[in-house]
């Protein structure tokens, strides 16, 4: 190589960084091969729950789709904020990714005053999936289905509880939404996750939650019981139980559906890489079996699909948390 080429070489190499430098960190990321290293998966609340199960079907196969470990860090607090503020702190480079129901974005910035905003500091990325939430009461409550349980209420107002996996999840929300439907009152008592609030139901410490499908076992040994659906369609799992518009109570028919989001300013390449790499795990048989196990559905939103997602969520949870007056408790 000639004196000449060698100095041309190296100034077109100069440049080239200069204009990376001069691009930000995400331009020379965008160029390097992602992921070099293990990606993490920040969730919002306990492992057991359902949004930790469904992060742990998805990590396994996807750390094989990736070429590297998928790890899974439960940041739980304040319905997810607590992971979501995590996540915006993190470098926007594409290895901490928060996973968490739409509610993070939907219905918790009406409740909180979180240290990140969700709308601006995070960007979606994919809808992994949804999946139903079902009635679920304690043993020994007297009633026997959702009108009995109305009329608990209405005869004895002010004894009725109900837990949720917390303020703004939905669960907390379906509920507030159930209580007004029904036109009956209950006292709101939050845990910090699904798996610790069915406990309670479980224990007695509440009348009923609505639960995302860690219930079944208890439900089929009859430490719980079942008396409805809150979705458009009956339990796969439990086809003998009604939907809450079946059992009298119409305008019930939300999932929880779960999603990715990115910090702002990760590169499009990486998002691009990760979405796809998503979308390959979610079309696996055994993936989609596992969600059915849990009631659940493995469906694949993309970034301007699960946007739209967002919007109408955020529609219709803000008006009701506004209507009823709900507070981050």
């Amino acid at each position: 190589m000639s004196r000449w080429m060698a100095s041309r070489g190296r100034r077109d190499f100069l440049a080239a960084s200069a204009a990376a430098v001069a691009l930000g960190p995400g331009a020379a990321l965008a160029q390097s091969a992602w992921p070099d290293k293990p990606v993490r998966f920040v969730v919002g609340f306990p492992p057991g729950g359902g949004v930790d199960v469904m992060a742990r079907i998805v990590a396994q196969p996807l750390s094989e789709v990736l070429g590297r470990q998928v790890v899974i860090d439960n940041k739980p607090g304040a319905s997810s904020n607590v992971g979501m503020a995590e996540v915006a702190r993190s470098a926007p480079d594409g290895y901490s990714i928060l996973i968490g129901p739409t509610t993070v974005e939907t219905a918790n910035p009406s409740l909180y005053k979180a240290p990140a905003n969700p709308a601006t500091d995070l960007v979606p990325v994919v809808g992994i999936g949804r999946y139903q939430l079902h009635l679920i009461v304690r043993p020994g409550f007297p009633g026997r289905n959702v009108a009995e349980l109305v009329a608990f209420a209405k005869a004895n107002p002010g004894k009725l509880t109900y837990a949720s996996a917390g303020a703004g999840t939905t669960p907390h929300l379906i509920s507030e939404l159930f209580l007004q439907e029904a036109g009956i009152q209950a006292l709101h008592v939050p845990y910090r996750g699904s798996a610790p609030a069915l406990q309670a139901v479980m224990a007695g410490e509440a009348d009923f939650v609505m639960d995302p499908g860690i219930s079944f076992q208890h439900v089929r040994t009859g430490k719980v019981q079942m008396f409805g659906v809150a979705s458009a369609a009956r339990s796969k799992q439990f086809p003998d139980v009604p939907t809450m518009a079946e059992a009298g109570v119409a305008g019930l028919d939300f999932d929880t559906w779960v999603g990715l989001w990115a910090p702002t300013g990760t590169p499009e390449e990486v998002r691009t890489r990760l979405s796809r790499a998503v979308g390959r795990v979610l079309a696996q048989a055994d993936v989609q079996q596992k969600m059915a196990a849990l009631n659940g559905e493995a469906v694949f939103l993309d970034t301007a699909e699960y946007r739209q997602l967002l919007g109408r969520e955020t529609r219709v949870f803000s008006t009701l948390i506004r209507t009823r007056k709900i507070l981050a408790e």
